[in-house]
Formats: structure tokens, sequence, C-alpha cells
């Protein structure tokens, strides 16, 4: 199974930027698509934005001109550029593989203050 690490979230001003990071334990040559997902307590998770292999991306619409996924074969790392930070981007986010079985980073908050 694909593992992953998800990191760069923290607590940031309404109106802030934040970058979160994801790191694949394989080549992220090899995995189809990719994205970020949020999650606060007792609601759903939900679907943030998501990139395939070959740059086609997807945005929900309560974040479309604010954040921007993108994924870095030389890195091998794929992020998520926040900006324009609202307080109801609170939540924990987690980077998602598109593999089966479907791989799940641990989460990183990210928490907006108003």
């Amino acid at each position: 199974q694909v593992q992953l690490v998800d990191s760069g979230g923290g607590l940031v001003q309404a109106g802030g930027s934040l970058r979160l990071s994801c790191a694949p334990s394989v080549s992220i040559f090899n995995i189809n698509g990719m994205g970020w997902y949020r999650q606060v307590p007792g609601k759903q998770r939900e679907l943030v934005a998501s990139i395939t292999r070959h740059g086609r991306t997807y945005y929900a619409d309560s974040v479309k001109g604010r954040f921007t996924i993108s994924r870095d074969n030389a890195d091998n790392m794929m992020y998520l550029q926040m900006n324009n930070l609202e307080p109801e981007d609170t939540a924990v986010y987690y980077c998602n593989a598109d593999t089966y079985p479907a791989s799940w980073g641990q989460g990183t908050q990210v928490t907006v203050s108003s």
C-alpha cells in the first residue's frame, strides 16, 4: 500500500496563506489521481481539489480562485497552495491517492482565525 505523509498545516489569520505538501512512498509518476480532502468534526470528509497524472484539475466551488493544486514529478511531491484563507477553511486536511486500496495521509490541521 502507498504511504502518504502530509504536512504544512498551521494557524493563520483570515486572508493569509499556507502551502500543504504530500509526499508519497512511491514515484508520483506512477499514481494516477491525487487530491486533497478536508474534514471538520461532525461532517463528512469533502473533496477540496484533485489532479490527474496529466495535470487535469478539479476544485470545489468554495475554493475556486483561492487554492491551487499541483504535483511535481522531480520533487515527488503534491502541493496545495491556499491563499486568501477564510475561517470556513478551518479543518483537518488529508492527502489522498487514487490507488487500490485508497491511500490517505495522516492529516494536517489548518486553523484560520477571524
